[in-house]
């Protein structure tokens, strides 16, 4: 069932208000589909918000959304959500997935040099700066730094599937709909910059996602990006 329907069941003096700010973001926004779809699903996630996410899944893929990619966010968003919240996501895509009659095979994991692997993926996003991160740090700080290059970009970011800058979007996503999370949102602004979601881009990714997310989580994204452009 698509959003409006879900909406107009419950209340259809909302369903409209809704459908207007979607169109009206829609006319104003620039992004690639592509963009747009994962943007929504990626902040769907983000929020938290279930119902939505399943029914803006299922109309991706009836647009002709690339299921692997939507599998590749979902994936993706263990690693920015934890699996605690992750994990009724990795269930809605399946039952969405099988409902559209698709079946993506497992593959093969390559489980060598995860940390190298990752860390290269750090420095082509972040720059030279990630080179040995993850034996950087205090005690504290060592053994999660060390899992970033392992798992979050060793076991999540070298997976084919979505390239780095698609990636780096779905975690701004990720990120900029969770709210609190602004010092890692800044640094994950600089890290789109640098694979080329320049400011233009995330102001119109930030666009898309406000119906989902509102608008103090939509306002705080933009002046991660603003101040971000202020240091470049």
């Amino acid at each position: 069932m698509k959003i409006d329907e879900l909406l107009a069941a419950s209340d259809g003096a909302l369903a409209d208000i809704f459908s207007r700010l979607v169109s009206d973001v829609s006319s104003r926004g620039e992004l690639s589909e592509k963009y747009r779809r994962l943007a929504v699903l990626s902040a769907l996630m983000g929020c938290g918000g279930q119902d939505a996410f399943r029914a803006e899944l299922a109309d991706a893929l009836d647009a002709g959304f690339d299921p692997a990619a939507a599998r590749e966010a979902v994936m993706q968003s263990a690693a920015y959500l934890g699996m605690g919240r992750a994990l009724p996501f990795v269930q809605a895509a399946a039952e969405v997935f099988a409902a559209h009659g698709i079946c993506l095979s497992p593959e093969t994991e390559d489980l060598r040099d995860r940390s190298e692997r990752g860390e290269a993926a750090q420095v082509e996003i972040f720059g030279d700066v990630m080179r040995g991160f993850h034996a950087s740090g205090d005690a504290l700080a060592r053994p999660v730094n060390a899992l970033l290059s392992e798992n979050c970009f060793g076991d999540y970011y070298v997976r084919e599937g979505l390239s780095f800058r698609e990636r780096e979007l779905v975690t701004f996503c990720l990120l900029a709909a969770q709210g609190g999370c602004e010092a890692q949102l800044a640094g994950h602004v600089a890290g789109n910059f640098r694979v080329g979601n320049d400011a233009h881009i995330l102001g119109e990714t930030v666009l898309a996602m406000l119906p989902w997310i509102g608008y103090p989580r939509s306002l705080n994204a933009l002046t991660c990006v603003r101040n971000a452009v202020a240091k470049s």
